[in-house]
């Protein structure tokens, strides 16, 4: 413990929660543990910091939490003398278990569970190195562009509890380009204006300003196109609450698809300024959508993965194997940053149709009898060390030079590339 302590003045626990912070301070080995509450305010947090700095005479104060980016992380990023070393919420979690068999939890032992940590493990422990403000940037702009995109596929469908029949087409149609001005949704069963459909109109104008004769034909076109037969009419009563319903989501969707677009433009203009970009503006398949969410996988912080494998676990690309006794089994990894080692794989699963290697690889996994995702996450595992090395090396990537090294090593992946080699030579 002596060792543990000679560079820092003290080590912290921290429990935060969203409006307060429970924290556990160990100043010197022997010396009695202080606990406090700290309100989350940039006055009370400030107060505390410099605090802690004089209190320890400027000396550096390791603080270990739960988190590794939040509001908190970023109101201690600022002060030097705070080295921070944030740890993975389960580890926690497994401590309270192990020396709480009940499951109690409580705040305040949690922090010093934090401080325990540090005691003891602290040469395992990783300091935090906040990312340069470009980066953090590009990754809370693509994370936020990526929680519009599962928002705006989840009003890809129908109203829930929408009777067949009833709306022909879905809303997903807003995706097209050509239906972004409007998009009518027909109903087999003709209604008169003002009649049963409600007092907004017929049944076209209450999803559509278009009217007149076309938008009345285009209205009766679907069922004859279709050869459907007219829907009974007892089911006049539940059109107009399904047109209703299906226009709000309609309304949600522009929406959505025009915040969508923002966050392109967006990200486009700051991934362009990105020092880094044209490393991963290299990488076959990645494109404006996949390219700034690979820089902001890996970010810039060169020092933070001492190796390719150290990445592959931490996004969640290695598999992960379990032994006990005679028994030995291998399945996909749980904890880890999800939306990161989605990038990883979708972009893995596009540059087989770019790459002539990726294909060839792809092919060779499925012909093993493999599944389409099985063989992309193992294209995904193979694929991650070449970006890592560009990205460490600072260079970008070169198909036909890859291709050029897989012939002098003599790769059986050769057999399967559709392209001749001359030119990697």
């Amino acid at each position: 413990m002596t060792e543990n302590m000679t560079e820092f003045g003290a080590l912290v626990g921290i429990d935060w929660v969203d409006r307060k912070h429970n924290i556990c301070v160990q100043p010197l080995p022997g010396q009695v543990r202080e606990r406090l509450v700290l309100e989350h305010r940039p006055e009370a947090i400030e107060e505390w910091a410099n605090g802690l700095r004089t209190g320890f005479a400027n000396r550096p104060v390791a603080v270990c939490l739960e988190q590794r980016r939040g509001p908190l992380v970023y109101a201690l990023s600022k002060y030097e003398h705070l080295v921070l070393f944030p740890v993975n919420p389960q580890l926690l979690a497994g401590l309270r278990r192990a020396f709480r068999p009940s499951g109690a939890k409580d705040d305040p032992s949690d922090a010093e569970l934090a401080v325990d940590i540090l005691v003891q493990h602290r040469e395992k422990l990783r300091p935090w190195v906040p990312e340069d403000p470009r980066t953090r940037q590009l990754q809370a702009l693509v994370q936020a562009r990526r929680r519009l995109v599962e928002q705006a596929r989840a009003h890809d469908q129908p109203p829930a509890g929408e009777p067949q029949g009833i709306l022909p087409a879905s809303p997903r149609l807003l995706r097209q380009p050509r239906y972004r001005g409007g998009v009518r949704f027909p109903h087999p069963v003709a209604l008169p204006r003002g009649g049963e459909a409600g007092a907004g109109g017929d049944v076209d104008g209450v999803l559509s300003p278009a009217r007149g004769a076309r938008a009345r034909a285009q209205r009766r076109a679907p069922c004859a196109a279709q050869g459907r037969p007219a829907a009974d009419p007892r089911q006049r009563g539940v059109i107009l609450p399904s047109l209703l319903a299906t226009r709000t989501l309609v309304a949600e969707l522009r929406a959505l698809i025009a915040g969508i677009e923002d966050y392109d433009t967006t990200i486009a203009r700051a991934f362009k300024t990105h020092p880094d970009a044209f490393i991963f503006e290299s990488l076959p398949g990645a494109g404006p959508i996949f390219a700034p969410r690979l820089l902001a996988a890996l970010g810039s912080d060169r020092e933070r993965f001492a190796s390719v494998a150290s990445v592959q676990q931490y996004l969640g690309i290695a598999p992960v194997t379990e032994r006990s006794g005679n028994s030995s089994w291998v399945h996909w990894r749980y904890a880890c940053p999800t939306f990161l080692r989605q990038s990883i794989v979708e972009w893995a699963g596009m540059s087989v149709r770019y790459s002539f290697w990726a294909e060839a690889y792809y092919r060779s996994q499925r012909e093993k009898g493999k599944k389409h995702h099985v063989a992309v996450r193992a294209l995904a595992f193979k694929w991650l060390r070449i970006p890592f090395r560009c990205w460490k090396e600072r260079k970008p990537y070169d198909e036909a030079k890859y291709l050029f090294a897989l012939k002098q090593r003599a790769s059986p992946l050769l057999g399967g590339v559709k392209a001749p080699l001359a030119s990697a030579g």
